[in-house]
């Protein structure tokens, strides 16, 4: 049984289809020069870029994507237009996250234009500051719950090597649970303090898609239906709280197709979780599509529109903060960004690439975009805003090539 969350906030069921559109533009100035002759006209648009299949594919930029994002700054290296990257992938710091993507793609991007499927976990930690939570997934998630203000959190590896046996197939891997963690690498507020092999688990938090499913999917069960303690005759206690930051079936990485997500490591443990436990798995799922997570990229882009204006390109404040007339959700999943943007309703609109997770010749059937583009290189992307920019008026869809 999936635990359905709850959120503060209403959205609308009709997405608003009257949004701009793409077409030619000739100008003899560069974009950025045009760009920057609107800086005094306050920003009605936004964009939020996914990453994995639009804007890389692994650790290489896709279709030109560094030379178009250039064109988002002005030529002193300002921010022109409010942008951000909305990702359900994550393992690591937001702060480390941006510093990347930085070098990757040749222009600053700040932390909080970084928003990743456990960025929301922070609204967690006042509940959970100090009491053990796991967290689980690739790169660093004990880290990066870590530095949202977590204080008693152990990754998944480390919880595992506490409790001797736990996994019975780790004598057969090249890799083990009872291998010796470096500390001295380690922030000292993420080295534990405590036993954890004698302290209840109050919250599972996988933060990013993890490494080795079989060892995961068996503690997890051993800690979701004992209690919070393995080693626990199961009982009748509750079970405790599972969150996930993504529900992703698939992604777009480096290899050809599809790899399976997180959503997909959701479906093995809730399975086999189900076929041992008298009751079903609850869970709470993050990321996008969830209306949750483009509301608040909203608020982030409003909060980035101020630097927009401003001479130094620097961390958003608490500024007079305006409505956006149109926000661009630029994906290559359909059943993820297409589907959250068109959830979330207005001023959201969407644009499918075809460099990902989707290769259709056509718009996608069950989620169709409100735009659908034959690739993302931005070009196209930064005519549309140049024309937001200068009010310009709408044409229709169908006149798109491609759509």
């Amino acid at each position: 049984m999936r635990f359905q969350k709850t959120v503060a906030f209403g959205f609308p069921q009709i997405k608003n289809k009257a949004a701009p559109f793409l077409f030619k533009y000739q100008a003899s100035r560069s974009f950025s020069s045009q760009l920057q002759s609107g800086q005094k006209r306050r920003s009605s648009f936004g964009i939020a870029f996914d990453i994995d299949g639009v804007i890389l594919r692994g650790k290489d930029p896709i279709g030109g994507s560094p030379q178009a994002l250039r064109r988002l700054y002005g030529d002193s290296g300002n921010l022109n237009v409010p942008f951000l990257f909305l990702t359900n992938g994550g393992g690591i710091p937001e702060s480390r996250r941006a510093s990347e993507l930085s070098e990757l793609l040749g222009v600053k991007i700040l932390p909080s234009q970084v928003l990743q499927g456990h960025s929301p976990f922070k609204s967690f930690m006042k509940r959970y500051e100090n009491q053990l939570i796991v967290a689980t997934g690739k790169g660093e998630p004990a880290v990066v719950m870590s530095e949202y203000g977590f204080k008693k959190v152990v990754s998944l590896d480390e919880y595992a090597s506490c409790f001797e046996n736990i996994d019975p197939l780790a004598q057969y891997k090249k890799w083990t649970t009872k291998q010796a963690l470096d500390r001295s690498s380690l922030p000292l507020k993420t080295v534990p303090r405590y036993d954890v092999s004698s302290e209840t688990v109050k919250a599972v938090f996988v933060v990013s898609d993890p490494v080795d499913w079989g060892r995961d999917i068996q503690v997890l069960c051993d800690v979701l239906s004992c209690g919070g303690l393995p080693g626990q005759e199961n009982g009748h206690q509750p079970q405790p709280p599972l969150y996930f930051a993504a529900d992703d079936l698939e992604y777009q990485a480096a290899f050809p197709s599809n790899r399976l997500g997180m959503g997909a490591f959701r479906i093995a443990l809730e399975s086999v979780f189900n076929r041992i436990h008298y009751n079903p798995l609850e869970y709470v799922c993050f990321g996008k599509p969830d209306p949750f997570v483009f509301k608040n990229a909203e608020a982030m882009l409003k909060q980035l529109q101020p630097s927009y204006h401003s001479d130094n390109f620097k961390e958003p404040g608490d500024f007079g903060l305006q409505s956006f007339k149109t926000l661009y959700m630029i994906g290559d999943n359909p059943s993820v960004d297409v589907k959250g943007a068109q959830q979330a309703g207005h001023p959201w609109f969407s644009i499918l690439t075809r460099t990902g997770v989707f290769r259709g010749k056509r718009n996608h059937a069950e989620f169709p975009a409100d735009l659908a583009s034959q690739t993302i290189k931005l070009s196209a992307c930064c005519k549309l805003i140049f024309i937001n920019m200068m009010g310009s008026h709408v044409s229709p869809l169908t006149n798109y090539p491609g759509y």
